[in-house]
């Protein structure tokens, strides 16, 4: 494998990446026979009830909602601020994992935080994933919790005016397809939209898709294999549907105003800077941050690093501008 010139990475971060790696702790290149074990390393991780709750400060709550017509039954995790007065602000989130892997407890430690500094209802959905289930099961399973959010927003706490949705990774990328298709199907009108190392373009053609072969995080490889999975052999092809792939969309006019951050040193860097720019040419509002030296995942993974607190931090903070409490 060759790896091409990219931009360092964070010398904090590159230090601890080097001791998982050594550890054998490190997530290393991904292809399709490997997702069987990477699943079943993500159940043994996945949160109890108890984590969830915090010591009672969260209260949390599973339940089965309708999915598509003619699609099974989705779950959804509600986590609410314990006490907390409501309607209160809701996160729609939609969990990462390539595609391929995830449910709607991973790496939900960030959103947990927001419940406790923000005061938010968090609603997080479990799709059906790929490759048993490839476009468009996963993304109208996130549309349809979507709807169902908003259609229930009194009984769940949330006020419908101010429900933003959120994702990363993976998540990220099915997020922006969601707000995508709220917008061209009518559908709920989202305050926001928060993508976090957003997965955009199943190309893989800018430079930064490039720099990566068998090192730091989600390798070139791995990105072909969850797009693979996905989409098959319509991946990189001319008919990809901008609801896979948000990249794809011709106009990102009309969309919520939107968070995107991504690392430097990461496969998604240069798609995900050219969806926000292409957000403000099309007359709308986007914040853009591109970590320097970060890895894809890096907040996740480490995130007591001084640029994870910082990338969490502006997260928070746009949030709460977005909700007009500064």
């Amino acid at each position: 494998m060759t790896t091409a010139a990219h931009p360092p990475f964070d010398a904090e971060l590159s230090a601890a990446l080097q001791a998982m790696v050594m550890a054998g702790q490190a997530p290393g290149t991904l292809t399709p026979d490997l997702i069987p074990a990477l699943r079943e390393r993500n159940a043994l991780q996945r949160p109890g009830d108890e984590e969830l709750r915090r010591g009672g400060r969260i209260e949390i709550e599973e339940r089965g909602i309708p999915g598509p017509e003619s699609a099974p039954d989705l779950s959804v995790l509600i986590c609410r601020p314990a006490g907390a007065a409501t309607p209160a602000p809701g996160v729609y989130n939609i969990h990462g994992g390539g595609m391929i892997m995830g449910d709607n407890r991973t790496a939900i430690t960030a959103l947990l935080d927001w419940v406790e500094q923000l005061g938010v209802i968090v609603v997080s959905v479990e799709y059906r994933l790929a490759p048993e289930h490839p476009h468009p099961a996963p993304v109208e399973d996130c549309y349809a919790g979507l709807l169902w959010t908003a259609a229930n927003a009194a009984e769940v706490g949330i006020d419908p005016q101010r429900l933003l949705i959120a994702g990363a990774s993976a998540g990220g990328g099915l997020a922006a397809a969601v707000a995508l298709m709220a917008r061209d199907r009518g559908g709920p009108a989202l305050l926001g939209q928060m993508l976090i190392c957003p997965m955009l373009d199943d190309r893989n053609e800018t430079p930064s898709s490039h720099e990566l072969d068998g090192e730091g995080v989600w390798d070139r490889t791995s990105n072909l294999t969850g797009w693979g999975a996905l989409l098959g052999e319509q991946r990189g092809g001319p008919d990809v549907s901008p609801y896979a792939a948000p990249a794809r969309a011709d106009d990102l006019s009309g969309l919520p105003p939107a968070f995107v951050d991504v690392g430097s040193v990461e496969t998604f860097r240069d798609e995900d800077v050219a969806y926000a720019t292409r957000i403000w040419q099309a007359g709308g509002s986007a914040e853009l941050h591109v970590w320097p030296g970060g890895f894809h995942g890096f907040d996740l993974m480490l995130p007591q690093a001084a640029l994870s607190q910082a990338a969490q931090a502006a997260r928070v903070q746009w949030i709460r501008r977005l909700l007009g409490s500064y």
